[in-house]
C-alpha cells in the first residue's frame, strides 16, 4: 500500500505517512488567512454587486454602488448554531444586531445549496434586511465559510472589513476598527 494512502493506525500519528500539506507551496499559495478587522487599502477587494434569489424564488440584485452608508454582509447558513444568533439579531425585534448606521445584507448560499423553505423559516421576521440567495456573492468575497462578515464602503466600492463571527461583539469590533 502507498504510504500517503495508508490509514492511521494504532501508535501512528495522524499524519504519518503523509506529506506536510503547509510544505506544498502550492497549497499556500491558495491558502488566505482569516481576516479580522479593517482590510489595508492597498488589500482592499472590490465590491461586487449582489445578485441571486430571494427565498420566494423572485430574482434580486443589489447595485452596492447605490446603498447608503457603511453595508454589511453577513454570510450565514440555515443550518448552522453559531448563525442562529446573527438571524436573531437580523430580526425586526431581534438582540444584538446591526449597528446603528450600518445596512446590512443577508446572503445564504444559492438555492442549488440549500433550501429555499428552510432559508425563509431562518430569516422569518427580518424584513427589514434584504435577504439574498447566491453562490456568487460568496464567490465574489471569498467566502469559505460561515457565519462570515464584510463591511462594504459602497461610495469607494471596496471592502473596507472582514471577519468572522462567534457573536455581534465580534462585528461590533471589526465594525468600529474599519470606521476609524
Amino acid at each position: 500500500m502507498n504510504r500517503s494512502t495508508e490509514p492511521d493506525g494504532p501508535g501512528r500519528p495522524p499524519s504519518a505517512g503523509r506529506a506536510n500539506p503547509l510544505s506544498d507551496p502550492d497549497f499556500r499559495a491558495g491558502l488566505r488567512p482569516i481576516p479580522s478587522g479593517p482590510a489595508e487599502a492597498s488589500e482592499r477587494l472590490r465590491a461586487a454587486d449582489i445578485v441571486g434569489l430571494r427565498p420566494s424564488g423572485d430574482r434580486i440584485e443589489l447595485a452596492i454602488g447605490q446603498l447608503e452608508g457603511p453595508v454589511l454582509l453577513c454570510f450565514l447558513h440555515v443550518r448552522c448554531d453559531g448563525c442562529e444568533e446573527f438571524w436573531r439579531g437580523l430580526k425586526d425585534a431581534g438582540p444584538g444586531g446591526v449597528p446603528v448606521g450600518v445596512s446590512a445584507v443577508a446572503v445564504t448560499k444559492g438555492a442549488g445549496s440549500v433550501d429555499p423553505i428552510e432559508v425563509d423559516r431562518a430569516a422569518s421576521g427580518v424584513s427589514r434586511v434584504p435577504v439574498v440567495m447566491s453562490d456568487l456573492a460568496w464567490v465574489d468575497y471569498r467566502v469559505s465559510g460561515y457565519p462570515f462578515f464584510v463591511l462594504v464602503d459602497p461610495s469607494a466600492g471596496v471592502v473596507i472589513g472582514e471577519t468572522v463571527g462567534f457573536g455581534w461583539s465580534d462585528v461590533e469590533s471589526m465594525i468600529e476598527a474599519s470606521l476609524l
